[in-house]
């Protein structure tokens, strides 16, 4: 069962506005989409207003992510051939890679994550192209997004989980996510389950994604779709891990690789030459999307030398997608980016900013000044107004519209002495001027009240991010908290508050999708017995016990909580009342079969379960609870250790009485 954020927690974590969510035309694209009366006219109008994401979708539609061969040459062919769920989801992925391609979390590394990612995502549409478990597109999606809790971490509190990773590297034999729930009360599975949510993915592909990473933990039924897209997420993982390796590695990675591609019988030939396709997509989608792409050998050669080595664990020596990026010389100076086409001016303004200590950047026109910025994130930029290409008041609209160029300080150089052409300076983005000829004294005291207000702007954002760090600790401390408020401590089932909060939730889902919608109440039987009996001591190894069996028997999907002293509640959304029925069998057996040992004595438990799935007639899930709470009852009526469910016996019943009817 993969675990997912508390609904309100996760509320308030998208209320901060930090967490990685699309922007622009893919948000637009997005919204399109959920429109009733969306015509792929007006789709596609919204969509070529963006020239990148227009090549991506055509490149997507002719085979790289659908499979398909008749070649598009138009957004409406590829929207024709790819379809909404998909288009909504891949502007969703490439948005965030375009605006996610870097931060403020030194020891995440942002290129590795997205490499490994878009990795993932070709692995885990390939794969799906041959087990057909759901569209091969919209697996491309959740590949490329299965571990976005990662950047969203990294985004949320960039400092703490930089420690955490630096934490990790030296304790290699604990698992990142519960270094991560150590740190923040969550992991990066739980967040990216209800980021996908929150996305509207299906809640088979959130599962997936929240529980691929401990998928031993998680009993899925034998061919199933969740623990057939849970097994592709592991095999496309396990793919991105080789390719991204150091190649001396790669080797010992694939023994891991044959093994998990056997858990969805592909053969050795045809997985090897899937990973070999996926490669070479790769490359190409590497180039497209401007995500950093490496050579590997062919997967047949690899798995040669493999056979040669002895066993190793293959579960993660690729580089960590946590790598600390270098830091730029000069830290103590301001890094200063100097866009002049005259040599003489640039030498004379070099001599002044290297005395004051500061890293000097040279550009000889406005494009390059412009590239230059985006590339060093100077704090400061002094800008000639008459510049080839382009002009010093256009270079500085350009930077103001960018997120990095809104915090520059621009020093602008003018022999124009007009005031209207000094306001039209400072109106397009101009923090200064300096008039040309430069006297050198002048320009330093200049420089000088331009440091003056770029210290007071670093150290606002320094008590910004003290602030921030402050309410991401409390933070920390309130879902600690509320965990403790919504788990039972004997069980660490959640509690009655969680079940009512995630029965309101499903009830509101299945609304919204018309998908079916079961629970089920279990009552231990002849539980006060056993109290008076024994004592509360064995009443408490009963319940602990007896909620393992429990939990042993759930599918993924399934939520259990402990709403009373021997009684749980069992949430099956998306479940029809036969499914429900084989679960509730198969609990109450391996509950049967369970024995405890008390003294010289084998104490053996059993169940009662009641069964019920919403039906048009129940206006709220306390109806369904009840029905459910009846059924228990009725089994406990009809001597325990069995399992009952009202609505079938009424149904029986309507079925005989009309038979009669027809009779008489």
């Amino acid at each position: 069962m993969a675990p997912i954020v508390n609904v309100s927690e996760y509320e308030r974590l998208k209320a901060t506005g930090e967490l990685p969510s699309p922007k622009g035309v893919a948000l637009a694209i997005i919204r399109k989409t959920r429109e009733e009366n969306l015509s792929l006219a007006d789709l596609g109008a919204v969509i070529k207003t963006d020239p990148a994401f227009v090549a991506r979708l055509i490149k997507a539609a002719n085979g790289l992510v659908c499979g398909v061969r008749r070649p598009a040459a138009s957004v409406q062919d590829a929207l024709m051939v790819v379809g909404l769920p998909a288009v909504r989801t891949m502007a969703l992925g490439f948005s965030l890679i375009s605006s996610y391609r870097s931060g403020r979390c030194d020891g995440f590394d942002y290129e590795h994550f997205w490499s490994h990612s878009l990795l993932m995502g070709l692995a885990a549409q390939a794969i799906t192209l041959r087990t057909r478990a759901a569209p091969a597109d919209e697996v491309f999606c959740l590949g490329l997004l299965a571990s976005v809790g990662e950047l969203a971490l990294a985004t949320l509190y960039p400092d703490d989980y930089g420690q955490v990773i630096k934490e990790q590297q030296s304790l290699v034999d604990i698992p990142l996510a519960d270094l991560e729930a150590r740190r923040f009360a969550l992991n990066h599975s739980e967040l990216t389950a209800a980021m996908l949510a929150d996305w509207q993915f299906p809640v088979v592909f959130c599962e997936a994604a929240g529980g691929f990473e401990t998928l031993e933990r998680n009993e899925l039924a034998l061919g199933s779709r969740e623990l057939t897209l849970a097994r592709t997420l592991m095999l496309s993982a396990q793919t991105a891990r080789i390719c991204l390796a150091h190649p001396a590695d790669r080797a010992h990675l694939m023994q891991a690789l044959l093994r998990l591609g056997n858990h969805l019988d592909l053969d050795e030939e045809a997985l090897l030459a899937l990973c070999d396709q996926v490669v070479a997509e790769w490359r190409v989608w590497g180039a497209l999307l401007s995500v950093g792409f490496s050579e590997v050998p062919p997967f047949g050669e690899l798995a040669r030398v493999a056979t040669e080595l002895p066993p190793r664990d293959g579960t993660s020596s690729a580089p960590s997608t946590n790598a600390a990026a270098p830091e730029l010389p000069g830290a103590t100076g301001l890094r200063v980016v100097v866009a002049d086409d005259d040599p003489a001016t640039r030498s004379l303004l070099r001599g002044v900013l290297e005395r004051a200590g500061h890293q000097v950047f040279e550009a000889v026109d406005g494009r390059k000044g412009l590239e230059l910025a985006l590339e060093i994130q100077p704090q400061m930029m002094i800008i000639d107004w008459v510049l080839p290409q382009m002009d010093g008041l256009e270079l500085t609209r350009s930077l103001r519209q960018t997120r990095i160029g809104r915090g520059i300080y621009v020093l602008m150089l003018t022999s124009q002495d007009d005031d209207e052409r000094l306001i039209e300076a400072f109106e397009n983005g101009a923090d200064d001027f300096v008039n040309k000829p430069l006297r050198p004294r002048v320009l330093a005291a200049r420089l000088r009240a331009g440091q003056r207000v770029i210290c007071l702007q670093q150290a606002i954002q320094k008590d910004q991010e003290e602030i921030r760090h402050f309410a991401a600790e409390l933070a920390v401390t309130n879902r600690r908290l509320q965990q403790v408020a919504l788990t039972d401590p004997l069980t660490g089932f959640p509690n009655r508050r969680y079940a009512v909060d995630r029965m309101q939730q499903e009830w509101a889902s299945s609304t919204r999708t018309w998908r079916p919608m079961c629970c089920m109440v279990i009552d231990i039987d002849q539980f006060k017995a056993v109290n008076d009996s024994y004592g509360h001591d064995v009443g408490d190894q009963v319940l602990s016990q007896g909620a393992a069996a429990i939990k042993r028997s759930l599918r993924a999907q399934d939520v259990i909580s402990r709403t009373g002293g021997d009684e749980f509640l069992v949430i099956c959304p998306d479940t029809t009342m036969e499914a429900a029925l084989v679960c509730a069998e198969r609990i109450r057996r391996s509950v049967e079969i369970m024995s405890i040992n008390v003294g010289d004595q084998v104490l053996r438990v059993t169940i009662s379960v009641g069964v019920a799935v919403r039906d048009r007639t129940m206006p709220d899930p306390d109806v369904l609870i009840k029905r459910a709470d009846e059924g228990a009852y009725v089994a406990k009526a009809q001597g325990r250790n069995r399992v009952a469910a009202l609505q079938i016996a009424d149904a029986s019943k309507s079925l005989l009485a009309s038979v009669a009817g027809e009779r008489g």
